[in-house]
């Protein structure tokens, strides 16, 4: 059960380095500007890396689910705070789709 906890808390720290590469994209200036393309290069390479040691411990729709899910949930909300993106009922209710359907995929790959 350890080995698991761990596994999430690799996954946690992966998919916050994706979601920061992401954030970051706008500043890459579709990769005209090469220090930050190699920035956001860096943490996609970093996060999938960490995403295949976390497929060791765990099932990858398991991993896949949490990993879409979460990055999906957390630049939206990166989007909105950070970004002056709009936020609508429209994403509201969307975001909560994928968040169940998260859920729904863990509590099925627990038995």
């Amino acid at each position: 059960m350890t080995v698991m906890y761990g596994a999430f808390l690799l996954l946690g720290v992966a998919i916050v380095i994706e979601v920061g590469a992401t954030a970051l994209l706008p500043k890459a200036d579709g990769f005209t500007h090469p220090g930050w393309a190699a920035v956001v290069l860096a943490g996609y390479g970093l996060s999938i890396w960490m995403l295949t040691v976390v497929v060791k411990q765990m099932p990858v729709s398991v991993a896949y689910a949490v990993w879409a899910g979460a990055g999906t949930a957390l630049v939206a909300v990166i989007g909105l705070v950070f970004l002056g993106e709009h936020f609508t009922w429209v994403k509201a209710a969307s975001l909560a789709m994928i968040v169940a359907g998260v859920v729904g995929l863990n509590l099925a790959g627990a038995h």
